[in-house]
């Protein structure tokens, strides 16, 4: 099998700080990666790498393209962005963002326009549970709400890899379990694939098909959350017995 994405010693400096070491790994179609790891792991430079979005030394291949050779509407048809963070100083419709997910199939001047942008968009509202909110404001909606409207933009967006910077970062449990569970849906379909950085080790545990732990921007272990997870790995990394932290905290609903 091709993989969508072939990364080959991906390094990212900031001036004198090397935020990401040499990195390599594969990504295939199926695929749900979950990037875990310490704070300033390097987790969200990766992210910005794979979207262009920060320079970067090495290899970034889409099925044997490098994307560099891209243009920003090629990368977009593959690639869609969920950022963690989304501050709205606009009363748009919840309709209006969604549909802006559709620029990177949006035609030139002569063309005739994009043919599915109504039925992506319904569709994205539909997985999303925004049906019949397509009017209100996006401004006057929950966090929760919000990150499901930007969720519904980069579904309708309509790309093959989902890259997503923790996207229930400051949601409540309702709706971590609903974005995942989307998520989740949406990667059902054929030649799909997920790209998540997550700090909740239990959350990548319970939804990652693999994971890669990042330490101090180089790769600590790559595999099977089975194998990423084991307590020797995650001890020295997190520099703590995480396995009986994580024990503790079950205790308390036991």
């Amino acid at each position: 099998m091709e993989p969508l994405l072939t990364v080959s010693s991906l390094s990212v400096n900031y001036g004198e700080l090397a935020a990401l070491k040499g990195l390599s790994f594969e990504l295939f179609a199926g695929d749900w990666l979950m990037l875990v790891g310490p704070n300033g792991a390097g987790k969200s430079t990766l992210v910005n790498a794979l979207s262009r979005g920060v320079d970067y030394s090495g290899d970034i291949l889409w099925k044997g393209q490098n994307i560099k050779t891209l243009s920003p509407k090629e990368l977009a048809r593959h690639i869609g962005v969920l950022s963690q963070n989304h501050a709205v100083g606009y009363a748009f419709s919840v309709y209006t963002v969604v549909s802006m997910g559709r620029y990177a199939w949006s035609g030139g001047l002569l063309s005739r326009g994009d043919k599915d942008k109504s039925a992506a968009i319904e569709r994205a509202l539909e997985l999303t549970g925004l049906t019949g909110m397509e009017d209100r404001p996006v401004n006057q909606l929950s966090g929760g709400e919000l990150q499901r409207v930007f969720l519904a933009q980069v579904l309708a967006q309509d790309p093959d890899t989902l890259l997503l910077d923790e996207p229930t970062n400051h949601l409540d449990l309702v709706y971590q379990k609903q974005i995942f569970s989307l998520i989740g849906q949406w990667l059902e379909q054929p030649g799909k694939a997920v790209i998540s950085v997550v700090h909740d080790l239990s959350l990548a545990r319970a939804f990652g098909s693999r994971a890669i732990l990042l330490n101090d921007g180089g790769q600590a272990a790559a595999g099977s959350p089975e194998e990423v997870f084991a307590p020797e790995i995650l001890n020295r990394v997190y520099s703590m017995d995480v396995a009986e932290w994580m024990r503790v905290l079950l205790s308390s609903w036991k």
